[in-house]
């Protein structure tokens, strides 16, 4: 029987085989050509569907891309489950021998082996007496309402963290009663949950620490009402929402702003007076550049924000930014990293200014130029890597910018500060007995890694080579040490702690000039 009364526009439903495949109810009638009553679908995932929703030239709905849309019958859709319903099928239900017989792994020989969860039955027992369960994820399994109140409070009263991921959650409303009937839940995930523009009702949710909003099509106006109701939020996740303006809750000790449409840094700062907090994600976002404010930046900020305290002193307990994926390409944002007081962990990968491929700068450059920094992109920067880091850095800037200490001193504010702490000495070419002394003429010790396919494994070589060595010459070196005469080279400079080996593909530039130090790897490859 055809239920259609039951679907209304902008209801979120998904397919009645796969609770994965989530969209939004954007037709319900007749479709030209075809029986009965079809429903039209806008599905999440734009490769769900199989038009744009229109069939033989007439449009039914707008789709959000070629193939994001579809036409189903009634009985093809499902319009979700309650809360409670969900945590009966997540943990009470009993698993099938299909389930049993998809358990297994792979042999060397590519065949199947069962296998047996031992202990399966204790963990299955334990996790369905929910009066004990404190942690639950109900993760895509369609619910759509909470069912009745009371049920909830009474069957899961100790809940304190609730993983709701894509489902068909889109009332406000229902967030309040939720939470109200767990009044101990502090972390909630609602990621993947088209939620309505109307927060209007929210009740005081007293609890909740932790609330991901990722992908919820939230936008910060909405953010601010929301903050109303959360009196002791500490974590704050917005990741897809295509926020592009902000400002700040004062609670907050983490904020995930990542792969939004912030491209000012003017509007980051609007966080700089949150006391507490530590952690702000801003990956793939559109910054072009970073600095920390100064007096007269600070003194404007404070004329702006009667309420911001004199004692403002901008991101003051911030020790995590992550700034991956952004558009940042000048020396002066990194340098400006150092003025942020507790600033001890950055990511800046697939940036223009870190990325050698695109002209930026080498892991051991961005290490020695950011003082204070013990995590760099994920890695941890080890006392030994950071004192080899700023002493490569020291004479790569010496060997080309010696003579003009104007410029080092403009493009290389900490220069001075390492070259006198390490003790480095001006090495100047000179002429005596012996004739021209080039600078650096001391030898390096290089190790050298052949993985060039062609020739098989080969054992690694070090050898004492010239600081004066070129990259050119170091290739010629390379065919002789490893009898790799019919091949062309490609070398590569492997760095710890740097995910990728940095390809040197100057062949001009000497090892001085590169920065590569003393126990240095490069790894010997072939042209593809």
């Amino acid at each position: 029987m055809e239920q259609t009364t039951f679907f209304t526009l902008g209801q979120r439903v998904h397919s009645s085989t796969d609770p994965r495949r989530v969209g939004t109810v954007k037709f319900v009638g007749n479709v030209e050509g075809y029986s009965g009553t079809w429903v039209g679908v806008d599905w999440d995932n734009e490769g769900d569907g199989k038009h744009d929703g229109s069939i033989n030239g007439v449009r039914y709905l707008q789709g959000r891309s070629q193939n994001s849309a579809s036409f189903l019958r009634p009985q093809n859709l499902s319009l979700g489950i309650s809360l409670l319903q969900a945590l009966k099928l997540r943990y009470q239900s009993q698993s099938t021998e299909q389930d049993e017989d998809e358990m297994y792994v792979l042999s060397a020989s590519n065949k199947r082996v069962s296998v047996q969860l031992l202990g399966k039955d204790k963990i299955q027992d334990k996790l369905s007496r929910f009066e004990e369960l404190t942690s639950a994820s109900i993760s895509y399994l369609g619910v759509s309402t909470p069912g009745d109140p009371a049920e909830i409070s009474a069957s899961v009263p100790n809940l304190k963290e609730l993983d709701l991921m894509g489902n068909l959650i889109t009332d406000w409303k229902d967030v309040g009663t939720i939470c109200e009937q767990l009044p101990h839940l502090v972390a909630l995930n609602l990621s993947n949950n088209l939620m309505t523009q109307n927060i209007t009702g929210l009740p005081l949710l007293k609890a909740i620490r932790v609330l991901v909003l990722n992908s919820t099509g939230i936008n910060w106006s909405q953010v601010e009402i929301l903050e109303h109701s959360l009196p002791v939020i500490e974590e704050l996740h917005l990741m897809g929402n295509n926020i592009s303006s902000i400002k700040g809750f004062d609670s907050l000790r983490l904020l995930n702003l990542e792969d939004n449409c912030l491209a000012e840094w003017d509007e980051i700062l609007k966080l700089s007076q949150l006391k507490s907090l530590e952690q702000l994600y801003l990956n793939k976002n559109k910054l072009t550049c970073i600095f920390y404010p100064d007096k007269n930046k600070i003194q404007e900020f404070l004329s702006n924000h009667e309420s911001c305290e004199e004692s403002y002193f901008p991101f003051q307990n911030l020790r995590c930014l992550l700034l991956g994926s952004n558009e940042i390409n000048d020396l002066a944002s990194i340098d400006s990293l150092n003025t942020f007081p507790k600033l001890i962990d950055i990511r800046f990968s697939d940036n223009p200014i870190a990325d050698p491929g695109r002209g930026g700068l080498p892991r051991f450059v961005l290490i020695a130029r950011l003082a204070k920094v013990e995590m760099l992109n994920g890695s941890e920067i080890s006392a030994r890597e950071r004192k080899e880091s700023e002493i490569r850095y020291v004479r790569l800037v010496m060997s080309k910018l010696l003579d003009n200490p104007e410029e080092i001193n403009c493009l290389h504010p900490r220069f001075v500060e390492l070259k006198n702490f390490y003790g480095i000495e001006d090495e100047r070419p000179s002429v005596g007995a012996a004739g021209p002394q080039k600078m650096a003429s001391g030898l390096l010790s290089i190790t050298l890694k052949c993985v060039a396919s062609s020739v098989g494994e080969k054992l690694p070589l070090t050898k004492k080579l010239p600081a004066t060595t070129t990259v050119g010459k170091l290739k010629a070196l390379c065919e002789s040490f490893f009898k790799l005469k019919s091949l062309k080279l490609k070398l590569f400079l492997q760095e710890e702690g740097s995910p990728l080996p940095m390809l040197l593909d100057d062949e001009m530039a000497t090892l001085m000039d590169m920065g590569i130090g003393n126990e240095s790897t490069i790894i010997v490859d072939e042209e593809s």
